[in-house]
């Protein structure tokens, strides 16, 4: 059985991690730098790094940084961020990244997805999801959470699937930062209508949360920010708890 992945996020604007609740009320954490190599110690699978407002500023991502993140983890690295055109593919691989996350750029122009899985493989392209029920529907949101799109989050899925994306990274924007637990309604109805593996995010407050979590088969990942950021979980722990719960994992 494939081992699940533990993945801390980054969440950077203006050079610093930050955190909040449902998108909003972002608060200052710590130096991305310092929480990159505090991670890779503890035995995090994967690094999520996101340029969070370079989309909603128009501008390119913040490659100092990056690099700076780069040089500290020795571990797979997502980065995603003012993804406009496969040029910036190149810009955030050759700063260090291994994958690509796709998100407002995607949604404005579809190809993208296509293009960079022709010049990188589908593998180096993860498609990134923010979602918040409307309704009775699961609409796709874009700029950092800023902006309905009107898109119906599965159809979304199944065209990024279909366009070459490889992974998937499902932001639930009505648990983020709750510390409630995951969307797992969400989860289980894109887990039905997809192939890719799934990156979920979006409500961990405890280690009971990923138990729960990886009762859904197609799930292979789970992503959490504040709960890591502030020792409220440590993941050497949170793997014990997982591997007594007969949940594979990666032991450092």
């Amino acid at each position: 059985m494939i081992a699940k992945r533990i993945v801390p996020c980054l969440d950077v604007r203006d050079g610093r991690v930050v955190k909040g609740v449902n998108f909003a009320g972002l608060k200052d954490v710590n130096d991305p730098v310092t929480l990159a190599r505090f991670y890779n110690e503890q035995g995090a699978d994967e690094l999520v790094f996101y340029d969070i407002t370079a989309s909603a500023e128009e501008r390119g991502l913040f490659t100092d940084i990056l690099k700076g993140v780069a040089s500290e983890v020795f571990i797979p690295l997502t980065v995603g961020g003012g993804i406009n055109e496969v040029s910036d593919f190149e810009r955030v691989l050759n700063c260090g990244a291994d994958k690509v996350s796709v998100n407002s750029g995607a949604i404005r122009r579809p190809q993208l997805i296509e293009e960079g899985a022709k010049r990188y493989g589908s593998q180096c392209v993860v498609l990134s999801v923010d979602i918040r029920r409307v309704g009775d529907r699961w609409n796709v949101f874009a700029k950092g959470g800023r902006e309905d799109t009107g898109l119906e989050a599965l159809e979304w899925i199944r065209q990024g699937e279909q366009l070459g994306a490889g992974e998937l990274v499902i932001n639930s924007m009505d648990t983020d930062g709750v510390k409630q637990g995951f969307d797992l309604e969400l989860l289980k109805a894109i887990s039905e209508i997809t192939t890719l593996p799934i990156v979920a995010s979006g409500g961990a407050g405890k280690s009971e949360d990923f138990i729960d979590l990886f009762q859904l088969p197609k799930i292979e990942a789970g992503l959490a920010a504040s709960i890591f950021h502030y020792g409220e979980v440590k993941i050497p722990d949170l793997k014990k708890q997982l591997m007594a719960a007969d949940i594979p994992v990666r032991i450092v």
